[in-house]
């Protein structure tokens, strides 16, 4: 693999919805999520994780180091059966008492944690608690990931709407003698700009995963397309509209990660009353930067 990345990064990224229900919460009847207390809509982080390692497991899944790139976290995949692999990599079983196999090798631990970062892109990225075995036994343990996502939350308060809709299908032959149509209902935001915050640490990637520069420039990659592969009915047109990364000239940073995201401001237009396109933004950032700060904006 190659070698750790050595500068902190902080970013902002911009997407927005229309017509669609960006992320909807289940203990509210799937409606969009919201801050109940200002109006203002929610994605979670997980959500967004979700998208890239979906967008990232898609584009390396016939790719030639497509062992290195792939997905811990993923749907009918058990967490305990990639664990396995580096237990069994290294001439182990989940069975194998904990204490015998740390004296016989006292750098097990580590051994184990190389191998689930060496080959998965996630944990490489984000990190992730791997004991998933019983109590005692052996595990992969937990690793802290250098890349963090805050929850998005929308520039402006949003309205959910409730639609009503028919479907002329009958679910059931019962149904059939009573009715000709069914009605249901679908959750949607008519248009909505969300932003969310990240943090890229040269630190964790050097002590932790071994995040590389190659890792770094796939993670751009997978959240500019992240929505480009994922389009369904219920959640609308989403895209990405901006990502603005913040590249410090040391490893651990030039500059507090607040400052930085202060110097970005996203505000609709002042003629605009309701904001229905992205076009109703604008989006600015500061001149001047701390001293040894770099922006970059990729669309």
């Amino acid at each position: 693999m190659s070698a750790p990345i050595k500068n902190r990064y902080d970013f902002v990224i911009l997407f927005d919805v229309e017509n669609g229900n960006p992320n909807g919460d289940p203990d509210a009847g799937n409606m969009p999520r919201i801050d109940p207390e200002t109006g203002y809509g929610l994605v979670t982080d997980v959500c967004l994780k979700r998208k890239i390692r979906n967008y990232v497991e898609t584009l390396k899944e016939d790719a030639p180091d497509a062992d290195n790139y792939r997905i811990y976290v993923k749907e009918g995949v058990p967490l305990n059966r990639s664990d396995a692999e580096a237990l069994e990599h290294n001439g182990l079983t989940p069975k194998d008492d904990l204490k015998k196999a740390k004296k016989s090798d006292p750098d097990i631990d580590r051994k184990l944690r190389d191998y689930m970062c060496e080959h998965f892109y996630d944990i490489r990225t984000f990190g992730a608690v791997m004991t998933t075995f019983v109590k005692g036994a052996l595990n992969c343990g937990q690793v802290r990931g250098p890349v963090q996502l805050s929850f998005a939350r929308s520039v402006d308060p949003i309205v959910p709407q409730e639609v009503t809709i028919t479907r002329v299908a009958i679910t059931t032959e019962a149904d059939a003698e009573k009715k000709n149509s069914e009605m249901g209902n679908k959750h949607i935001v008519p248009y909505g700009l969300y932003r969310a915050e990240g943090y890229v640490s040269a630190n964790l990637a050097r002590k932790t995963t071994g995040f590389s520069e190659e890792d770094l420039q796939l993670l751009w990659q997978a959240i500019l397309n992240m929505f480009e592969n994922d389009h369904s009915a219920a959640r609308g047109k989403m895209a990405v509209r901006e990502l603005i990364v913040f590249k410090h000239d040391s490893e651990l940073g030039n500059a507090p990660a607040y400052k930085l995201f202060d110097a970005v401001t996203v505000a609709h237009k002042a003629e605009v009353v309701a904001p229905r396109s992205y076009q109703d933004y604008t989006v600015t950032v500061a001149d001047t930067l701390p001293e040894g700060v770099h922006c970059e904006r990729f669309h």
